[in-house]
């Protein structure tokens, strides 16, 4: 039985525990029950995972009835963050009073209305029932001698590992203990040359290195240690073998790994994550399902065999009863004279009416206040969309919602338009830095790269000078870490270390803007990188994995592809700058977190110059011209990158610029302080610690960025709520406080609905992530966040868990998206889609993409538009 039967609430059934599974693939039943966790990304490249991207079939409404059920998680909205929003404004109880009153028309209960709404509005106050009621001996006498009770009230059972039930004599449960030897292993076997010594046969695949060093497990008994002597080889075997001896039934196979996948869900998926992403690892979730499932059959043996282990679970009545007495204003004198039928009655209706009903109403209204104080903010403000633009120059920003503030205030210093867009400019790439061997995919993480561009130097003297530089770095990195993980030498190292060190220490403790500076500084004039260009040429590279350069198709073929996705076609400004964005922090294992989201967690600007360095190419712009793309001579492409912890902008790429160009350069360099003052005024006012007289926010913004000590640098993608599709001209002069992502759109331009397909597919998919994952982390930090960052252990180079023997955490720290321990700076509300098109462009989009379609029935993303005469509709 998998989590789906749970979903529907039917009933269990005798099952047969005949456990047939010889004859079934493993590997099929592994699969489909790795649908319950999500892929984990090591942070280095740390990219926002959507944690429920495999249950979209199924209604948010479900999953989180499921999650209750069978993990005890509760994915809405807390009350106090609902009784903080409603005192902000933040929700119109209007809206919670209609989505209420719809809920008890679909349903037909025999108890009159006016009972019904005095009892629901007490309810959703969101006051617990109170202690001493639910401890009274009068209500207790009285659920003792309650014996009716409706079928329709016995909760299904979703089976749960079975050393969940079991405690030592020690009085600890054996799923703690299943889960630290299984986290020991983990960190083992997916140890990213982080330890010293590596894991012995790690070259033959976790399960049989496990195998081969189990047997001699110190932290196991010598029974424990024994049982497995005999124990099969391979993993599909001995995962079948383990399961046969647990006695699960074969129909509740998969819900049992299901059961064990979320018990460990961040190393799960990892598991997961390379499971998919190697082709030598492609059983590795396979794997760990047979060394967790082998772990737990050896810690219970002895208890086998168990019985009454998987029953039906009751409802409590006990609250059911209480909640009418507290909120129905119902005594228990008038419950005693009601009949058996009555009682069932009014017990059903709190049983629908529960806490998760109640904060979905509550969640609803949060959303449905946003969307129109957000409608009412755009549309009060619909500037005529003009065919001929004056600027001056133009931007095109990341979509995300960092960039929003900065677009905003760079506008209103002069003639400038500002354009959004995926952060990764439609380019299908992985990157390879001066030097370097290795190459990073710089595109979302859904796609894989299809090119390689390199960084290189016509210098070849200045090259192999800045290399062998390069290499001595890496050499004195290395030989230190190597020194501090052997036994011997790592005696030594304080002695000769210990005084730098020190030294370091204090400076970045006491001056840490000057110590960040100068290491820098000293970093970058000893390295001396020399002049780069790319390698946009296609050149035959046998050696590479995938082909380095562009063919000069391939070159026509992004440049046009991403000036349509802009929008831009017509009426070229002298000057377009693509600016990337990427962040600045020190001691930070989340720094890849406030990179671009689009890249991998990697920064924006290669992508930037890449592009720029595209456009610029003289047989790219014959090509273009000749379908109607006609960009003037005297328009230059350029390339900067938005550092979104100090909002300021970076040229990285600035050719030979044009006189109209030059002109319009010259006036953004001349703006560029004023306009970082104002992005860095409005931005660090919303951290907690910030002191709002300070005169120099610039200066302020670069101690957050250059504090080694300090937790929360900046507030990345908190608070976003909406992915905004459509001309600048409708959210132009609009304080979207930050909380947008903004991508350009033109529906004149796009009669087929290509593009705007391809946006929901692309940006629309890692908007989406994003903000489930901060929704997430929000809702249910201890599981789906990685909790405070001050205690949080870097481990296996992969990623955090809090001390030494946590869970893998995926998510994001509580600094993130906390104001206080009281406090939620991120409000959780799922992500508004708002695209700027006629209706039948809309409805072309639902009807050809199913998976979208789904996330809109099923409520995992809202969805609304605005026509061009101006008129919204919620979808």
């Amino acid at each position: 039985m998998s989590f789906t039967s749970v979903l529907t609430k039917e009933n269990v059934k005798e099952k047969d525990t005949d456990c047939n599974i010889q004859e079934r693939d493993i590997n099929v039943l592994v699969e489909s029950a790795s649908q319950v966790i999500a892929p984990l990304w090591p942070i280095s490249t740390f990219a926002a995972r959507n944690p429920w991207m495999g249950l979209e079939k199924h209604s948010f409404e479900e999953i989180a009835s499921w999650l209750k059920i069978i993990r005890d998680i509760d994915i809405y909205p807390s009350a106090v963050m609902i009784h903080s929003a409603k005192n902000k404004g933040e929700i119109d109880e209007a809206f919670v009073e209609m989505g209420l009153q719809r809920w008890l028309d679909s349903y037909s209960f025999n108890i009159p209305r006016d009972v019904l709404e005095r009892f629901c509005h007490a309810a959703l106050n969101l006051d617990p029932l109170p202690t001493d009621l639910l401890s009274s001996h009068k209500l207790e006498k009285l659920v003792n001698e309650y014996n009716e009770l409706n079928e329709d009230l016995i909760e299904n059972f979703s089976i749960q590992p079975i050393c969940s039930h079991i405690e030592n004599q020690d009085g600890e449960r054996l799923i703690n203990l299943l889960d630290y030897h299984v986290i020991k292993w983990c960190k083992l076997y997916l140890d990213d040359k982080q330890a010293g010594w590596t894991m012995p046969n790690r070259e033959e695949g976790f399960y049989r290195a496990w195998w081969r060093l189990i047997q001699y497990d110190p932290a196991l008994n010598k029974k424990q240690r024994k049982s497995f002597k005999d124990w099969p080889q391979e993993a599909h075997i001995a995962l079948k073998k383990a399961l046969i001896e647990l006695e699960i039934p074969d129909s509740e196979i998969q819900t049992y790994l299901e059961g064990h996948l979320l018990s460990l869900p961040g190393w799960a998926g990892m598991m997961l994550w390379r499971t998919r992403e190697s082709s030598h690892e492609n059983q590795l979730l396979t794997e760990y399902l047979a060394v967790r499932i082998s772990m737990e059959w050896a810690l219970i043996k002895q208890y086998l065999p168990l019985t009454n282990q998987r029953s039906k679970k009751k409802v409590a009545i006990t609250p059911l009863i209480a909640s009418w007495i507290h909120w129905g204003d119902l005594t228990i004198e008038e419950w005693i004279q009601m009949s058996a039928a009555e009682q069932n009655e009014y017990l059903s209706f709190a049983y629908y009416f529960d806490e998760n009903l109640q904060k979905k109403l509550w969640l609803e209204a949060w959303e449905q206040t946003h969307t129109v104080q957000l409608r009412q903010k755009i549309l009060s403000k619909q500037h005529e969309t003009n065919g001929e633009k004056t600027a001056l120059a133009q931007l095109a920003f990341c979509i995300d919602v960092r960039s929003e503030p900065f677009r905003r205030q760079l506008e209103k210093e002069g003639p400038f338009e500002t354009i959004g867009i995926a952060g990764f400019f439609g380019l299908p790439i992985a990157t390879s830095e001066l030097g370097s061997k290795h190459n990073h995919s710089s595109l979302p993480v859904m796609l894989r790269p299809q090119l390689q561009i390199k960084e290189e130097s016509v210098d070849e003297n200045a090259v192999k000078s800045y290399q062998q530089r390069k290499q001595a770095v890496n050499s004195l990195s290395y030989t230190f870490k190597t020194m501090k993980q052997n036994v011997l030498s790592s005696l030594l190292l304080p002695e000769l270390s210990g005084p730098w060190l020190s030294l370091q220490m204090v400076a970045s403790s006491f001056v840490p803007r000057g110590a960040d500076r100068f290491m820098r500084n000293l970093h970058k004039n000893w390295l001396r990188k020399p002049n780069t260009t790319l390698s946009l040429n296609h050149v035959q590279n046998t050696e590479a994995e995938i082909k380095v350069g562009f063919s000069k198709e391939e070159k026509i073929h992004y440049a046009r592809q991403t000036l349509k996705m802009m929008g831009l076609t017509k009426n070229f400004a002298p000057l377009i700058v693509i600016c990337g964005h990427g962040s600045q922090s020190t001691n930070n294992p989340y720094n890849a977190a406030l990179n671009c989201g689009a890249c991998g967690g990697a920064a924006g600007g290669f992508n930037a110059r890449v592009l720029a360095a595209l456009c610029n190419l003289p047989e790219v712009r014959e090509e273009l011209s000749s379908e109607g793309i006609d960009i003037p001579e005297d328009t230059v492409f350029v390339a900067a990158e938005h550092t979104t912890t100090l909002d300021e902008l970076n040229w990285i790429y600035v050719p030979k610029l044009s006189e109209a160009a030059k002109e319009a350069f010259d006036r953004i360099v001349a703006i560029l302080p004023k306009v970082s003052n104002n992005a860095n005024a409005e931005r660090l006012a919303q951290l907690p610690n910030f002191q709002k007289k300070l005169k120099n926010p610039t200066k302020e913004a670069y101690r957050f960025a250059e504090d080694w000590s300090e937790v929360r640098p900046e507030w990345g993608l908190a608070r976003n709520a909406a992915f905004i599709i459509g001309q600048r001209e409708l959210t132009q002069d609009c304080d979207l406080e930050g909380r947008a992502f903004l991508h350009n759109y033109d529906w004149t331009q796009d009669e087929s609905g290509d593009i705007l397909a391809n946006i929901i597919a692309g940006p629309g998919t890692v908007t989406q992530w994003i903000n489930l994952q901060y929704y997430a982390s929000t809702v249910a930090p201890h599981y789906y966040g990685s909790g405070n960052k001050a205690t949080q252990t870097v481990t296996s180079g992969l990623g955090v868990m809090q001390g030494n023997a946590s869970d893998l955490l995926a998510g994001l720290p509580w600094q993130s998206v906390m104001e206080s321990d009281q406090e939620a700076y991120h409000s959780p509300l799922r992500l508004l889609i708002v695209i700027q098109a006629p209706n039948e462009y809309v409805e072309r989009l639902l009807n050809n993409d199913s998976a979208f379609r789904l996330k809109v029935q099923n409520g995992w993303v809202r969805l609304a538009s605005v026509d061009p005469q101006g008129r919204w509709e919620n979808w």
